[in-house]
């Protein structure tokens, strides 16, 4: 052997490139094929192929961006193939030969699931197999018994959009603005005879070439195995590879078979394929991209009986059951013998910021609930790799669904500090804990190669302690799922010597064994923040908003429908809301609730919100109706849906409100003064808000020299455009004040503000409400900026070493100042409605109706001195992957709450987001408590439809205490359940005989009330 090993290595990466891949298919036959373009969506299979085809060769150019061109093929299979084709089961070599239709629609070497795709029927219209990037052939025998071929390909033209991640802006992600040039040039679509033993040999290399680049230079076994591939290359025949591959191979088999170390790092391979529900294609091509993946995993099972997939997110299986029914019985059978596992217990992937604590409960109902329903099982693992962060108030939730498990990935994303676990105890705000375990490959996109084994290795966290990981495998993102190569490389891994064993399992054989090993591992308690896509809480205003208002319209709709049907017998509309619900948990899916995606999903969410908006406004006005007494018409009545009282008007009911002494409206020299019983403000020349006096208290929560308004920064994020907020733009921000007129209006107790700056207008409204220490702000925007950010800043006379921030169920404290990197890292986070900051006996709520974006920090002020900065995140203006993201008018509102308690704050983030509607008549609650910060999150009819009402309360201000519940109907029976809606045989702090609560801190408790 050379002493040179780059040489030898320079000789076998030849030898492999030049001799060995171009054998593994020995012949190749070209088909023929006729074609038909599909002129602006994609049409059913029995539509398409009534549509007359015509002649296509390869050479053609193909596909306007987002088009569909159904191609049909047709040949015959050589009489000398059909003696050895049939292709080798497992590890099962006996096979020689395989005949496979191999199909290059103009793939390029770029990631798959973001470019042409295609899905393979037989012409009576059976699904067989997608052909997509890396993943090109279909065996023969998988479609046609003889030798005449006769099938269909729909091959998706869908553009790149990513590629290659420069981040400019592109017209290719809207239909309306992708132009009609082709996109493609179809190669060819061949009969091909596969050499099986040159593709293991192939393998064999491919394996141990990865491995050798894993060891040690001067290590014993990277020797060993460059000695062996060079005798490979010695021993075969470069002119004769099919004739002397077998030698090839058997040169190869003494290091393939030196086993692994008893110490070895153990890694669980779970077959996978992320596919996004949206990103860079819209829903309609998610539809067919789950069909081509599922396929291939179909395809994949028949061949091989080890091989096991993990799928998450109900709404694809039911996108399948509804347009793939016969491929969708197919996934039912693997469901039921184990090996097509559903997993997450979701609808979709959620993002877990921005989603309301009832919307998240929503998540797991449905997805549940779909796959008892269709599988008779129900998902024991939680399931999301991708999702950008995740909230503290996670871990209860997932519990009360019935999950055992969770696994995550993304947080090895973070920009700034690594994550200390791997496997780890995961404590929720209640103080729930769930077992959970984030792969140590950092992908969820694996293919098993040896330098994602090794990096698995190097990087597990638990070594000494424990010794296990998992791996998923497969194309994702845009799907395309696993592939046979992959397969291969994880065999060859079982027990190989300098590799981690590689076994092929479930998620639940790999968190039987991590918990049997790990006994006691690492807490974590709180949120998981991901130091990175901090953007993501304010692209795409539009949709957020979308989400926002049919959260709480939805919660409006199911309370008096629930009260109407009690009350008067009406029909409760399960079905109509059920439709709702799931356009509203399709969009808070992890790109697009977050803004991330291309234009063409965007404004297909707006005009689904918009839709719900209507449809569901229609059943609330619909059960109000239903509670009027007939002819009933009393003036003054207001219905306020929140669980906090609002100005006399009782939670959850109607009623007259309490007479409160007016606010006042006057000028003062320059400035502009709004005051009442509770508050004083006042507003400068420029707009701004100069001070924010609590009456009870006499102080000015606005910092001497200072002044709340708005702010414009630069924002050119170093990539990933519409997901990152960088930390550098702190300092390219000032105060918009120029431009500015002001005028008073004393009839409605309001301050109206105009100012126009670079391409945009601004018209805000401020208003003090009689008897509130709360300013009410209007922002209306027409914004036409490009990469910039526009904030309200609120500089608070307040020393606040923390901040607390709404999420789902409760609140989390963050600090304000940077006292570690985490701290740091923290500049931009989620909050749902309000934050609060405060010292003793004194605080400050920031509320909003539809924004999620906040930094909060301690600064220094003008004059000297410190303050504490809270500042809502109100538009950006990325360019990428939506060009024209944001722009447009806007309409958000925002309030300043001053001498403020955390009790204080729910209130106003009640109050902007479930605002007082009129109604005919007084309705008395159908459910009320007694009890201090315990709150109703939801009253509802039963899923089951058995007319049992629930009603989901939980403790909202972080401590022990308990309540009573009380219903305003007759009542057979109460019990607790999980979210599920199924009875507990444990009930947790509740007691039936007097309906009384016992509440740990931010404790969820669902109740199933039975009337009698």
């Amino acid at each position: 052997m050379h002493d040179d090993s780059r040489l030898v290595l320079e000789r076998i990466n030849r030898f492999l490139a030049e001799r060995i891949t171009p054998a593994v298919y020995r012949e190749r036959i070209p088909l023929s094929l006729t074609a038909w373009e599909a002129p602006d969506e994609p049409v059913p299979f029995a539509e398409a192929v009534e549509h007359p085809f015509v002649p296509i060769a390869p050479g053609a150019l193909w596909g306007k961006p987002w088009g569909t061109t159904w191609f049909r093929v047709t040949g015959t299979v050589p009489d000398a193939w059909h003696a050895a084709s049939a292709e080798p089961e497992g590890d099962d070599e006996g096979a020689a030969l395989a005949a496979e239709l191999v199909v290059d629609l103009g793939f390029t070497n770029a990631q798959p699931g973001f470019q042409a795709e295609g899905l393979i029927y037989t012409p009576d219209g059976v699904v067989v197999k997608a052909v997509e990037p890396f993943n090109t052939a279909v065996p023969v025998d998988a479609f046609t018994s003889g030798s005449e071929v006769d099938i269909y390909l729909e091959a998706a033209s869908n553009p790149d959009v990513g590629f290659p991640w420069d981040w400019q802006p592109t017209p290719l992600g809207d239909k309306a603005t992708a132009g009609s040039a082709p996109l493609y040039v179809l190669r060819g679509i061949d009969l091909g005879l596969r050499d099986v033993t040159v593709w293991e040999l192939e393998r064999d290399i491919i394996t141990l070439l990865g491995l050798h680049a894993q060891l040690p230079a001067a290590s014993n076994r990277g020797a060993q195995i460059l000695r062996a591939l060079e005798r490979m290359c010695d021993e075969m025949d470069p002119h004769d590879v099919a004739g002397s591959a077998a030698t090839g191979r058997e040169a190869l088999a003494g290091v393939l078979a030196v086993e692994a170390a008893a110490s070895a790092h153990h890694i669980t391979a779970v077959g996978h394929a992320h596919i996004d529900s949206a990103w860079l294609w819209p829903t309609r091509e998610t539809i067919r991209k789950c069909a081509r993946t599922f396929s291939n995993v179909l395809a994949l099972m028949d061949r091989d009986p080890d091989f096991v997939f993990a799928c998450s997110s109900a709404q694809q299986y039911a996108w399948v059951k509804e347009f793939y029914p016969e491929l969708f019985e197919r996934i039912r059978v693997r469901v039921a013998e184990g090996r097509f596992v559903p997993v997450g217990g979701m609808w979709v992937e959620s993002d877990t910021n921005m989603v309301g604590g009832e919307a998240m409960v929503r998540q797991f109902v449905a997805g549940q609930g779909f796959f008892q329903r269709e599988f008779g099982i129900r998902a024991t693992t939680g399931w999301l790799p991708d999702s950008f962060g995740y909230t503290g108030a996670l871990p209860q939730l997932l519990a009360g669904a019935g999950i055992a498990q969770f696994l995550t990935q993304k947080i090895s994303w973070n920009d700034t500090d690594r994550f200390p676990h791997h496997t780890f105890l995961w404590e929720g705000i209640d103080g729930t804990r769930m077992f959970t375990h984030f792969p140590p490959m950092d992908t969820y996109n694996s293919d098993l190669s040896q330098g994602e084994l090794a990096l698995s290795d190097r990087q597990y966290a638990e070594k000494g302690a424990a010794n296990s990981s998992l791996a998923l495998f497969g194309h994702g993102d845009g799907g395309g799922g696993p592939t046979r190569e992959m397969i291969a490389a994880g065999r060859r891994a079982r027990s190989l010597d300098g590799s981690p064993t590689v076994e092929l399992g479930t998620p639940e054989s790999f968190f039987a064994r991590a918990k049997a090993e790990y006994e006691h591992p690492p807490v974590w308690s709180g949120e998981l923040y991901l130091e990175l896509h901090r953007g993501t809480y304010t692209s795409q205003a539009r949709t957020k908003q979308g989400n926002r208002r049919s959260e709480h319209l939805l919660r409006e709709a199911e309370l008096w429908a629930a009260t109407a049907a009690v009350r008067t017998g009406a029909e409760y509309p399960y079905d109509a809301l059920a439709a709702a619900w799931s356009t509203v948990l399709l969009q808070q899916f992890h790109d697009i609730l977050p803004g991330s995606s291309i234009a063409w999903v965007h404004r297909e969410a707006e005009r689904n919100y918009a839709v719900v908006a209507e449809h569901v406004g229609e059943l609330v006005d619909e059960a109000l109706t239903a509670l009027a007494p007939s002819g009933a018409s009393e003036a003054g009545i207001l219905v306020n849906a929140a669980p906090v009282a609002v100005r006399g008007v009782s939670a959850l009911g109607a009623g007259s409100p309490d007479p409160a002494p007016q606010t006042s409206v006057h000028r003062d020299g320059d400035t502009v003064v709004l005051e009442n019983a509770r508050a004083r403000f006042v507003l400068d020349a420029r707009g701004r808000v100069v001070s924010a006096v609590d009456v009870r208290s006499g102080r000015d929560a606005i910092a001497p020299g200072e002044s709340a308004g708005l702010q414009l920064f630069r924002d050119t994020p170093t990539k990933w455009d519409a997901w990152d907020v960088d930390e550098f733009y702190r300092r390219h921000g000032h105060d918009l004040d120029g431009d500015v007129t002001l005028e008073a209006d004393e009839a409605r107790a309001a301050v109206r503000v105009s100012r126009r700056f670079g391409a945009s207008g601004i018209d805000q409204e401020f208003a003090l409400a009689p008897d509130t220490a709360t300013l009410e702000i209007t922002t209306s925007v027409d914004w036409h900026e490009r990469q910039s950010m526009l904030k309200f800043a609120f500089p608070l006379d307040v020393r606040a070493d923390r901040a607390a921030s709404e999420v789902q169920f409760g609140h989390v404290h963050r600090p304000t100042h940077e006292n570690t990197s985490w701290d740091a890292a923290r500049f931009e986070t989620s909050a749902h409605r309000w934050v609060h900051v405060g010292e003793p006996g004194f605080g400050v709520a920031v509320a909003n109706d539809s924004m999620y974006g906040h930094d909060v920090s301690r600064r220094t002020r003008r004059g000297g001195g410190t303050l504490t900065l809270v500042r809502q995140s109100l538009l950006r203006a990325p360019l990428f992957p939506d060009p024209e993201a944001d722009q447009g008018e806007h309409v958000v509102r925002s309030s300043l709450t001053v001498g403020a308690e955390i009790a204080d704050a729910i209130a106003a983030g009640y109050a902007l987001n479930l605002p007082l509607r009129t109604a005919a008549a007084p309705i008395e609650p159908l459910v009320s408590i007694e009890g201090d910060g315990v709150l109703v999150e939801a009253v509802k009819l039963a899923e089951d439809r058995s007319g049992d009402v629930i009603v989901r309360v939980y403790e909202a201000l972080g401590r022990r205490t308990t309540a009573t519940v009380h219903f305003g109907f007759s009542v057979a029976s109460v019990v607790q359940t999980d979210l599920l809606e199924d009875e507990l045989a444990a009930p947790d702090g509740f007691e039936s005989a007097t309906n009384g609560l016992a509440l740990r801190p931010f404790q969820v408790v669902t109740l199933r009330v039975r009337r009698g």
